[in-house]
């Protein structure tokens, strides 16, 4: 049996924030536009492609008490369709007034973020081009059964390309309503399009393929099957309630306690998670997020070479996200939260059910039965579960953040949905055979997490720790020892990492002000899951546009201003931005106040198992206490409801 409420934490009922940082609410996003125009910022063709809060600076937010006063800030990218020219604005809503504004140069810096009504307009462009339409025609195709697909360009030393806002579009058929247009590319062409000039520019007509005939519908012929009977049903009750307690958008759940926010860009954030340790409450990470994504293919073709996407600088994938379904997406005793965005044109929009908070149970969490002592105990572990799930074209990701009684800190992204296609050209190509002359590129999905941590105060340190076997020697006459070896990250430079499973590499994170009760500084421990970090060519553009994805680590001093790690501007931004541009200065970050950020991800050689639907791929990273407590913090965990449900001594 599954329950749900459903709450908005931007929800104010006329009351002003009670947080610096709680989420605009829909009364101040229709304030921001109101203050906009009032500046004389909008026009006819003016759109809204980013608004969301301008989070005040950490150390207000830290020094903040109830009955503080607040000023409301948004920050804000508007388009204006007709030059292509993108602006950035910080808008006070407690001052009503524009208080920064800059134009953003496209050249240079990159565009803004594509708007969805500039996909909207895509296949009318296909329809009024002479070449477009001739390619068709050579394929015997009906145009108007042409699906487009129109993704960023990036950037390629196209010289007629510079400063214009460019997509590229592939082109998949659709023979009814019902037809999956994914199970049948029209491979070999592209259309280049002008979103300014709203017009195809250009189209490269490389080769005649024959387009996939099977359907790819989950439930159509070939693939569908009967419904199973012999699974009985799974129900999860807390017939007192869930443990936890929300407060606006603060939840409190066993030890731990922070504060959420939500954004078109990064989705789901995390403030200020804390644990309470007796009677301290001793802050671990001040501001977690999934930064930034990108998903490079690895076709080189001449209509596919450009394929690489930032779903969130250059697509912002939270506004994609799915209202989630009880008993389908969450089970159990079930907390939704609304979110409230600003639409294109300023004007409020409510996302339902965006973001899941539950609780599961996770198998065993501590056992023991000893033959000295008569002890057997077992302690049953649970997870607090917040999670959102998008779907961008045809991927399906989810975003799970778990946290643990025993103070472990888990984020895992969840891959699914329908892998892009291609017209397969044989198996010494790039991509693998998922149904008759069908192809899935070979690609890589590779997240970055943004981690400003704060263990036990602003004060840290990095250290790279390696297994490492001692030789045979004096010290080790029978060659069985091995150790640590600890390698300080006293710079910007020297905090570039990789991360390396042959010798169980993790990074401590730890403070040198606080020690636990055997003189040893508390911290904690990023442990990778050390899958490969971009396999692009060092040389591509690509790499240099995804830098950040070339490294499993970097370590900066804490700015402010340093949010993206592919930078501000993504789309058809030149490259080198973002980390690259932020580490430059090789800053000291030997107990600094710093950020980690962490590349992980997945290298997806499709198999035909992933059609036509792909089953969950996952991948994350888990942060777990090093010395940060004097013992195991779970010791006070109940054995259980009943002596049935789990054995007391």
């Amino acid at each position: 049996m599954s329950t749900a409420t459903v709450t908005d934490p931007g929800r104010t009922d006329s009351v002003g924030p009670d947080h610096p940082l709680t989420p605009l609410t829909a009364d101040e996003i229709t304030a921001v536009r109101e203050i906009v125009d009032a500046a004389g910022l909008l026009g006819e063709h003016t759109r809204f492609v980013f608004v969301a809060l301008d989070e005040p600076a950490k150390d207000a937010v830290l020094a903040f008490r109830p009955g503080d006063p607040i000023e409301r800030r948004a920050r804000v990218l508007l388009l204006d369709r007709d030059t292509g020219h993108g602006a950035n604005l910080i808008v006070s809503v407690t001052g009503r007034a524009v208080v920064e504004r800059t134009t953003i140069d496209a050249a240079s810096e990159g565009h803004v973020p594509i708007l969805d009504q500039e996909f909207e307009d895509i296949e009318s462009y296909l329809l009024d081009s002479s070449e477009w339409l001739e390619a068709m025609k050579a394929r015997d195709i009906e145009p108007a059964n042409v699906r487009a697909v129109p993704l960023s360009a990036g950037v390629f030393g196209h010289e007629d390309e510079v400063g214009h806002r460019i997509v590229r579009v592939l082109a998949f058929y659709q023979s009814d309503k019902a037809d999956l247009p994914w199970a049948h590319p029209i491979d070999g062409v592209v259309a280049y399009v002008d979103l300014t000039e709203r017009r195809v520019v250009k189209v490269i007509d490389e080769i005649e393929l024959p387009v996939p005939a099977e359907r790819g519908e989950w439930n159509a012929e070939p693939h569908a099957t009967p419904t199973r009977t012999d699974l009985k049903p799974i129900e999860i009750t807390q017939p007192e309630g869930p443990s936890f307690t929300v407060e606006g958008n603060q939840i409190s759940w066993a030890d731990w306690t922070f504060r959420f926010g939500f954004d078109v860009r990064e989705g789901l954030t995390l403030h200020q998670l804390s644990l309470r340790d007796g009677d301290q409450v001793r802050p671990v990470i001040y501001r977690a997020s999934i930064a930034e994504m990108v998903v490079p293919y690895a076709d080189p073709s001449p209509v596919r070479y450009w394929q690489n996407y930032f779903d969130q600088g250059e697509y912002l994938f939270g506004r994609y996200t799915n209202a989630l379904e009880l008993g389908c997406d969450c089970l159990g005793d079930i907390t939704y939260f609304d979110v409230t965005i600003a639409d294109e044109d300023g004007n409020p929009r409510v996302m339902k059910n965006a973001i899941c908070l539950h609780e599961e149970d996770y198998g065993v969490l501590w056992k023991h039965t000893d033959m000295f002592n008569d002890m057997a105990e077992t302690r049953r572990s649970r997870r607090l579960v917040i999670s959102f799930f998008l779907t961008i074209g045809n991927y399906d990701y989810g975003f799970y953040w778990h946290l643990y009684l025993d103070g472990t800190i888990e984020l895992e992204a969840k891959a699914t949905g329908i892998v892009f296609s291609s017209a397969y050209r044989g198996p010494d190509g790039f991509s693998t055979e998922m149904a008759p002359g069908l192809g899935a590129p070979f690609h890589q999905h590779l997240f970055s997490a943004r981690l400003d941590m704060a263990v036990d105060g602003n004060r840290n340190v990095v250290t790279e720790v390696d297994a490492v076997p001692v030789p045979m020697g004096p010290e080790n006459r029978w060659g069985n020892a091995f150790r640590q070896q600890k390698t300080p990250l006293r710079t910007e430079s020297e905090a570039m990492r990789m991360a390396d499973n042959s010798k169980a590499r993790v990074w401590h994170i730890t403070n040198p002000d606080k020690q636990n009760r055997l003189g040893q500084d508390v911290g904690y421990a990023l442990h990778p899951e050390g899958q490969p970090a971009l396999l692009a060519d060092p040389k591509s553009s690509i790499a240099a546009r995804a830098a950040f994805a070339t490294k499993h680590l970097w370590v900066t001093k804490y700015d402010a201003a340093q949010r993206y790690p592919a930078g501000d501007y993504v789309n058809q931004n030149p490259g080198h931005d973002g980390l690259p541009a932020y580490v430059a200065a090789d800053r000291n970050i030997d107990g600094e106040d710093v950020v980690l950020w962490h590349t992980f991800g997945l290298t997806h050689f499709p198999r035909p198992e992933d059609w036509p639907v792909m089953p969950v791929d996952y991948a994350g990273f888990k942060l777990k206490p090093v010395g940060f407590f004097d013992r195991n913090p779970a010791l006070g965990v109940p054995s259980g409801p009943t002596k049935s449900h789990c054995c007391e001594s």
